[in-house]
């Protein structure tokens, strides 16, 4: 009897073991036949094209006035007025500051003093030669009385030439009080005070007055790059004149007006190793100051056939560029590229892809290795 239980029991887990499995097959057979009719997933593609690409150099510069004039006093005294607005625009010869004359004008007129009583003693040793000549030919006078007579004539006309001397140099430190600008220009913030004594050798410059309109943007470049360029200049001259440069300030906007080249410095800076060139840019409306900040880029060269793709294509991750790229079967091949220079949108690529190749440009994110997926023309308007 209890055989016959035992035989009863088996027989019981023996069927629930094959119904077990038999639902397992049934799942797995569904699951199998849900993942094949699932679609593959559309993404959209673009061809690697080969594109004719201007190949740009961009530089780190500091703008400066074409001409810097710093305004001195000439001679030593006291401020007395200021003439001009800060930061305003003037013209060559613009009064700027004025120093106190009264001194100076009371040396110019104690030189004229002087300068009249040389010519009041000329004068009267004129007068005495003019008589003793006649009498030295009748030989009524000694030839010393004649010589000493023409000897006091030509002390008193040495003596009024150094007077004359004296009242120009007067005159000259007197229009030293008056100081003006000696170029057009944007005058800078005053140094000097109301009060202040200047023309001292402890005494700092008044202000500065600089032409910005073309402005000069100093680039430095390396001693390789300037030997680079002087080997391009030989074949090349023309071309090279001709070259425009842009200016890109720092809020990321393109300066409206181009640049051209304007020298290079004399001497290469010892503890940069590099060398100062100047680009000249127009500047209208002196919007432009010395002593900012910018980015110049040049164009150095068109590199024919460059492969080329969307920026969209291309995913960085710490430093490594990848591309889907999706072959003749339409499944999704992973790759690493080596990207060049940016342009209109698109990625240079050096390295990874051939011309002709399918990469996914729009869908990445639904994409892994050994995907099949449906490939769609992509648009940029999409």
């Amino acid at each position: 009897m209890k055989r016959k239980y035992v035989w009863i029991l088996v027989l019981m887990a023996f069927v629930a073991v094959l119904s077990g499995i038999g639902h397992a097959e049934k799942e797995k057979t569904e699951a199998g036949k849900d993942l094949a009719q699932t679609p593959a997933p559309e993404v959209a593609v673009a061809d690697v094209v080969e594109k004719a690409v201007p190949v740009y150099q961009e530089y780190v510069a500091t703008t400066d006035g074409i001409m810097n004039a710093t305004i001195l006093a000439q001679v030593t005294g006291y401020l007395i007025k200021q003439n001009y607005q800060e930061g305003s625009f003037v013209k060559k010869g613009t009064l700027l500051f004025e120093i106190d004359p009264r001194p100076f004008q009371a040396d110019l007129e104690v030189a004229k003093a002087v300068l009249a009583r040389h010519q009041a003693v000329l004068t009267t040793a004129q007068s005495t030669l003019k008589r003793i000549l006649p009498l030295a030919a009748a030989r009524a006078v000694s030839q010393k009385d004649k010589d000493d007579a023409m000897g006091r004539v030509q002390a008193s006309e040495a003596e009024v030439l150094a007077a004359r001397a004296q009242v120009r140099k007067a005159e000259l430190e007197l229009s030293f009080t008056k100081i003006k600008s000696p170029i057009d220009g944007i005058a800078g913030a005053a140094k000097a005070q109301i009060g202040d004594l200047v023309g001292t050798s402890q005494s700092q410059e008044l202000t500065t007055v600089s032409t910005v309109d073309p402005i000069k943007v100093y680039v430095p470049i390396s001693e390789r790059e300037y030997l680079q360029a002087v080997e391009r200049a030989k074949t090349r001259t023309a071309e090279i004149e001709k070259t425009q440069f842009d200016l890109i300030l720092t809020d990321g906007t393109t300066w409206p007006h181009k640049g051209t080249l304007g020298f290079a410095d004399r001497q290469l800076d010892p503890q940069t190793g590099t060398i100062r060139v100047a680009i000249l840019f127009p500047n209208p409306e002196n919007v432009l100051r010395p002593g900012q900040y910018a980015r110049v880029k040049a164009l150095m060269a068109t590199e024919k056939g460059a492969l080329m793709v969307p920026q969209r294509a291309v995913a960085e991750l710490q430093g490594t560029y990848r591309v889907a790229v999706v072959d003749a079967d339409n499944t999704v091949r992973l790759r690493t590229v080596k990207v060049g220079e940016r342009f209109e949108g698109f990625w240079v690529i050096r390295e990874g892809l051939r011309p002709g190749e399918r990469v996914v440009v729009e869908g990445i994110q639904k994409v892994r290795e050994g995907v099949r997926v449906s490939p769609m023309p992509y648009s940029p308007k999409q």
